[in-house]
């Protein structure tokens, strides 16, 4: 916790420092996507499309052999169709302004630490390796929802094979299968968002990036989910905000004001502010991670499915890194030389 601890405080500086800067562009950018977030948890309710899409969950819950009567999945299927509703209604904004706001923070960052000024159109370069990544990003998503769903068919129908159907074994099976459920989307997501991050930084994206990001972590896991959940809280926290001062507003009086409005506006100008200061965040724990003395790569645990370019980059980076972190001990000790 100490070193999140660090990390975070040496973002909000960052942050703070180029105050102007971030607030403006990236922020205006977002704002878009955190529109569109925030205004799809609003339309929950009241949309058939959510209502068909909580319908097909359900179904495909049953059709696995997931019994019905449980309360856990019951909760479980809600939130699962309201992201997957949210998903698809941030997905045009999420592929466009969230990318160009994360493109704009990372050069920004970049051009920052190399001393040298800012141009507004330098981020449209990093714009499509960020496209690609972004893709691979969901498809890891995606690949980890439906093994853990997989997992979690298998594990009820052998329970019902071995006449473990009693509501104590269920609600077992139910709430490890919701723990290891969780552990997984939560090192995927994490492993993800460090991925976005390298294919700005090194402009290189793919899949490479997903796999250097995940060598990246080992051993810092915890630290990169203390980072991902405080920020997160924030994020929720502002999204509980939107639905208590303009959302239920809206539905009370059945009238949209221009107090609500504007409040509305400032509830999500403060939601793309806490986006910008998640991509800063990435940006320093990939930082401190590189600094820190590197470990040599498991090549032996790859799969050999991967091929031997992808190696090669990634041994290639370790190296660098590694001759990086030589130089700056020397530059520490420039007078050791001299005896």
């Amino acid at each position: 916790m100490g070193r999140a601890r660090d990390i975070m405080r040496r973002s909000i500086f960052t942050f703070l420092k180029d105050f102007q800067l971030f607030t403006l562009f990236p922020c205006l950018i977002a704002f878009s996507y955190a529109v569109s977030v925030l205004m799809s948890q609003s339309l929950v309710s009241s949309s058939h499309v959510f209502v068909l899409i909580h319908g097909r969950m359900r179904s495909l819950f049953l059709a696995a052999g997931i019994p019905p009567s449980s309360e856990i999945f019951a909760f479980f299927n809600l939130k699962l169709s309201e992201t997957v509703f949210t998903f698809l209604i941030a997905l045009p904004f999420s592929f466009s302004f969230l990318l160009l706001a994360k493109a704009s923070v990372i050069r920004a960052l970049d051009h920052r630490r190399l001393e040298k000024s800012y141009p507004f159109s330098s981020w449209l370069s990093e714009f499509n390796t960020l496209c690609v990544t972004q893709l691979w990003n969901s498809l890891v998503m995606l690949s980890a929802n439906a093994t853990s769903f997989c997992i979690l068919s298998i594990s009820f129908n052998l329970f019902d094979v071995l006449g473990l159907s009693s509501k104590g074994s269920i609600l077992l099976l139910s709430a490890t299968g919701l723990v290891i459920y969780s552990i997984v989307l939560a090192n995927s997501y994490i492993t993800c968002k460090l991925a976005l991050v390298l294919s700005g930084m090194e402009k290189q994206g793919g899949f490479a990036s997903i796999l250097k990001a995940f060598f990246l972590i080992r051993g810092r896991t915890l630290t990169a989910l203390s980072l991902a959940v405080t920020l997160s809280l924030g994020l929720a926290a502002i999204e509980a905000l939107f639905q208590y001062r303009v959302a239920k507003a809206y539905h009370e009086s059945m009238t949209l004001s221009s107090s609500m409005v504007l409040e509305g506006m400032l509830v999500s100008y403060l939601y793309s502010i806490l986006l910008v200061l998640d991509t800063v965040n990435d940006c320093v724990f990939v930082e401190s991670c590189r600094n820190d003395p590197p470990e040599r790569l498991p090549i032996a645990c790859i799969p050999r499915s991967f091929s031997r370019a992808s190696l090669n980059f990634l041994a290639d980076d370790r190296d660098q890194v590694a001759d990086q972190v030589e130089r700056r001990k020397d530059n520490r000790h420039p007078q050791m030389e001299m005896y």
